[in-house]
């Protein structure tokens, strides 16, 4: 089994606050999808989209997959996409981060290795809370993910609070992304006219 070879999509599907599908949205002429995986395909050699849309991904020739429990939220999301990836470190990002910073990715597979690979997940920290996308998650937290989704524990926080996970620091990871461009992400439609303001001024 690989190490870190595999780089897993959740892409769910319509948004409360944006009232449509947001991974089927489009900045400078290509969906979020493409802007993603087109970065992700030269560091991984297998990349999993968690879609309960697969057939929107089937040109893209990945590997597709769906919930197993549905209405879990993105917990559900990240449990099956471990359970079908090759690899036993697994790079996590949500459908509508497309900002992937690569050498800051190459930091956290570095941090992996120098613990010898001997933990859960590698977690941003921002503040008090936590960016759990952008992120790696080890197939040795599916026991645990099952354990809590049996529970009604969707709180992806609470899957990490009782694991080995490292923890980056807000100032670390700002010196790669001092603007936090690396964990933008689509939630609103005013989050979308932001962005695309924003690549228009590029």
């Amino acid at each position: 089994m690989a190490n870190m070879d595999t780089a897993i999509i959740l892409a769910g599907g319509k948004s409360s606050r944006m009232g449509f599908d947001k991974q089927f949205l489009k900045l400078r002429d290509k969906y979020l999808i493409e802007m993603i995986t087109e970065k992700l395909e030269t560091v991984f050699n297998e990349i999993i989209i968690v879609t309960s849309r697969p057939e929107e991904y089937e040109k893209y020739g990945f590997k597709l997959v769906e919930d197993e429990v549905k209405d879990f939220g993105p917990l559900a999301g990240i449990h099956i996409g471990l359970k079908n990836s090759g690899s036993m470190h697994n790079y996590i990002v949500a459908c509508d981060m497309p900002f992937i910073n690569l050498k800051y990715l190459d930091y956290m597979k570095e941090l992996i290795e120098l613990h010898e690979c001997k933990v859960d997940g590698v977690i941003t920290r921002l503040g008090e809370w936590i960016e759990p996308f952008n992120a790696f998650y080890s197939k040795s937290l599916i026991g645990r993910i099952e354990e809590n989704m049996e529970k009604g524990k969707k709180q992806i926080n609470l899957l990490l609070k009782d694991s080995d996970v490292l923890y980056i620091s807000e100032a670390k990871a700002r010196e790669f992304s001092p603007d936090w461009e690396m964990f933008t992400n689509v939630n609103t439609i005013k989050d979308y006219e932001r962005l695309r303001e924003r690549l228009s001024e590029v």
